[in-house]
C-alpha cells in the first residue's frame, strides 16, 4: 500500500490488520451498485444530512461514479489530517478504536451485493468511505472521532465481548455472501443470540461501543423534531436514511443514557439519538470517561483489569505504569494495597518501557505494594535521597519498609529508579515481603522490584508501550468470503462492463438492441442494468422504441416486489 506521514505513525500491531484494497476484484456490477447508491445519497441526503456531508464528499475525494481507490482518497484525506486503510470486514473493537485515535479511518474493502443495496449487515466500502469519511471534514467532529478512539481503545473488554464480536463477524460474513445457504445463516443467528444471552456485568467496551453506535454510526443532529443525519450507518443506507426520519423511529435526546441501549447490527434500529451539535458529543464522551477505570483507578480499576483476563495497565501515582495480565489484588480499607500480575509484564513511564524492565525480565509476573509508609506524611515517591536517609532507607544497606496497610518489605536496597524527581521503582536483594501471616515474596525468588506509589490512579486496557510489549491483535481466522461467481453471473457482469465502457466513452458504439435482448432473455429479474440503459437511451430518437420497451419492462418488474418497486422508482426519479 502507499504510505504517507499519517500512516507512518501506525504501530505494527495495527498494521498487521491492514490489507491491500482488492480493487481489481470489484465487478462492473459492484461499480454500478456504488454509483446507484451514491447518486441516491446525493439526491436525498443533500436535503436531510448535516451540512458538512456534500462538502465532505468533495474534500475527501470520493467519486460518485465509481468505487474510490484508497490511494487516491489518502492523497486528499491527508490535507485534513486523516488517512484510510483497508481491512477485512469487522476487526476487533479495540483495534477499530485505536485506528481512530491515530486519525485513520478503517474501511472494509468489500462492497455489498445487489440484493442488499439498501442495507447491509456487514461493514462495506459504501458504509466506510461514503458514510464515515465525509463528516470528518468538520473539525469539531473529527476531533470527537479521534478522542473517542483514544478513550475507546483503553476501555476494558471481557471474554464475552470477544465471543460476541466473533459471532457478529461470522454472521455478517455469511449474510454478505449471496451464495450462503439459508440454514447456515439461521445457525449463525442462533449462535449470536446464545452469546448475547449470557448474563454478565456489562464491560466498559460494551458500553462505549453503544455510545459509538448511537453517534458515529447512527447519530442524528440538530432539532429533536427535525433532525439531520450524520451517522455513517444512515449516510450509507439509502433505505434506512429515509426510514430513520419517519415518525415510527423514536427520537431521543442524546445523553449518557444512550450507554444503556444495546443494538442489533444485523437489522434496522427502533430508536435513534439526536445531539444538538458536535461539541455535545465530546461533552457526553468525557462525562462517560469520568467513570472509566482510565480516570478513576482504585479498586474498581484494578478489578476491571483482573476481570478482563487480557493485558491491562495499572498506573501508580508516581507515574509508573505496570502492564500485564492482572490476577490478584489485596484490599484494605477500600483501597488496593497489593497487586499481582501473572506472566510477562513490563514497567513503563509515560508510555515508554523502562530500561531492563520488560517482558523478558518480568517473564513470570510482577507484584508490589500500593500505599504510604507507616508514620510518614509524605508519599514514598516524593522523597529525595536525603529524605530517605533520614528515615533509615539507605542504598546498599539492609532496609525495612512497613506500609500503613501492614505490608512489610525487608531486604537490601540495591537500586532506585527515578523519573522527573519521583521514585518509580526500588530494587531489593534477599528480600522478603509479607502481609500479616502471608508470604508474598521469598528471598529465594531473586531480585524484588518494588513499584512505588501511594495510589493506583488509572487503569486501562492494553500495554502502556505496545511496541516494546510486542503487542499483536489476533488476525481474524475467518476471512470475508471471496465471492466465486457462477458463469451466468460473470456474463451479466460483462454486460455491465460494456454499458459502463460506453457511458464513460471507452468505446464509441454499442449494440444496444442486442445487449437488451440478451439481458431480458437471460436475466429477467435484473433491474439495475435496465435503469442504466433507459438513462442512456433517454431523449435519443434512434432509441425511442427501445427506451419505451425498457420502460415497459421496468413497469412490469416493479409489480413483482415492493422493495424492487422502491429501488426502480428512486432510480427513475434521478433520470
Amino acid at each position: 500500500m502507499e504510505m504517507n506521514e499519517i500512516l507512518d505513525k501506525l504501530p505494527h500491531h495495527l498494521m498487521q490488520l491492514v490489507i491491500n484494497q482488492p480493487y481489481n476484484d470489484y465487478t462492473s456490477q459492484d461499480h454500478a451498485v456504488w454509483r446507484y447508491v451514491m447518486r441516491q445519497n446525493v439526491r436525498y441526503l443533500s436535503k436531510v444530512a448535516h451540512g458538512s456531508y456534500l462538502e465532505g464528499l468533495k474534500q475527501t475525494g470520493i467519486s460518485i461514479e465509481q468505487i474510490p481507490h484508497m490511494y487516491g482518497m489518502n492523497r486528499i484525506l491527508k490535507d485534513i489530517g486523516w488517512a484510510a486503510v483497508a481491512v477485512d470486514g469487522f476487526i476487533p473493537p479495540a483495534a477499530f478504536m485505536e485506528f481512530q485515535a491515530y486519525n485513520v479511518l478503517v474501511i472494509a474493502a468489500d462492497i455489498r451485493p445487489i440484493d442488499q443495496i439498501e442495507y447491509t449487515p456487514a461493514p462495506d466500502i459504501i458504509h466506510e468511505a461514503a458514510g464515515h469519511a465525509p463528516i470528518i471534514a468538520d473539525p469539531v467532529y473529527a476531533e470527537y472521532l479521534r478522542l473517542f478512539g483514544w478513550i475507546g481503545s483503553r476501555a476494558f473488554s471481557s471474554g464475552r465481548d470477544y465471543e460476541i464480536y466473533e459471532a457478529v463477524r461470522h454472521l455478517s460474513i455469511l449474510k454478505a455472501d449471496p451464495y450462503t445457504p439459508a440454514e447456515a445463516i439461521i445457525q449463525a443467528e442462533k449462535e449470536l443470540a446464545e452469546a448475547e444471552a449470557i448474563l454478565e456485568t456489562t464491560s466498559e467496551m460494551a458500553q462505549i461501543r453503544n455510545l459509538h453506535w448511537w453517534t458515529v454510526e447512527y447519530g442524528l443532529i440538530g432539532d429533536l423534531k427535525n433532525p439531520k443525519i450524520y451517522g455513517a450507518g444512515l449516510l450509507s443506507s439509502i433505505g434506512e436514511s429515509y426510514s430513520s426520519l419517519q415518525p415510527e423511529v423514536k427520537k431521543l435526546p442524546y445523553t449518557l443514557d444512550a450507554v444503556k441501549y444495546n443494538f442489533d447490527i444485523t437489522t434496522r434500529q427502533p430508536q435513534l439519538f439526536v445531539t444538538p451539535d458536535f461539541q455535545h458529543l465530546t461533552n457526553v464522551l468525557n462525562e462517560y470517561a469520568e467513570n472509566m477505570a482510565l480516570r478513576t483507578g482504585g479498586v474498581d480499576g484494578v478489578m476491571k483489569a483482573i476481570e478482563s483476563g487480557y493485558t491491562g495497565t495499572c498506573v501508580y501515582s508516581s507515574g509508573l505504569q505496570v502492564s500485564g495480565t492482572f490476577q490478584e489484588m489485596i484490599i484494605n480499607r477500600e483501597a488496593p494495597i497489593y497487586i499481582r500480575t501473572e506472566g510477562p509484564t513490563q514497567l513503563c513511564f509515560r508510555d515508554r518501557q523502562l530500561p531492563g524492565q520488560g517482558k523478558d525480565y518480568h517473564s513470570h509476573g510482577f507484584s508490589s505494594p500500593v500505599g504510604k509508609l507507616k508514620n510518614s506524611t509524605t508519599p514514598l515517591e516524593m522523597l529525595s535521597d536525603g529524605d530517605l536517609i533520614v528515615i533509615g532507607i539507605v542504598k546498599g544497606e539492609e532496609t525495612k519498609l512497613e506500609f500503613e496497610s501492614g505490608v512489610m518489605v525487608e531486604g537490601r536496597l540495591d537500586q532506585i529508579i527515578r523519573k522527573e524527581g519521583k521514585i518509580l521503582v526500588m530494587s531489593f536483594s534477599g528480600c522478603r515481603v509479607t502481609f500479616r501471616e502471608r508470604l508474598l515474596f521469598d528471598p529465594a525468588w531473586g531480585t524484588y522490584d518494588m513499584a512505588v506509589g501511594e495510589k493506583i490512579i488509572s487503569a486501562f486496557s492494553g500495554p502502556a508501550d505496545p511496541f516494546a510489549f510486542k503487542l499483536e491483535y489476533p488476525v481474524p481466522k475467518e476471512k470475508t468470503h471471496k465471492i466465486v461467481h457462477s458463469e451466468r453471473a460473470r456474463r451479466l457482469h460483462h454486460l455491465y462492463q460494456i454499458v459502463r465502457d460506453f457511458r464513460e466513452q471507452v468505446i464509441d458504439t454499442l449494440d444496444m438492441e442486442g445487449l437488451w435482448k440478451e439481458l431480458i432473455d437471460d436475466y429477467p429479474e435484473e433491474w439495475l442494468l435496465p435503469l442504466e440503459l433507459i438513462e442512456l437511451t433517454r431523449g435519443k430518437p434512434e432509441f425511442h422504441k427501445l427506451n419505451e420497451e425498457i420502460g415497459d419492462f421496468l413497469l412490469k418488474i416493479k409489480s413483482t416486489d415492493p422493495d424492487i418497486k422502491r429501488l426502480v422508482e428512486n432510480g427513475l426519479a434521478l433520470i
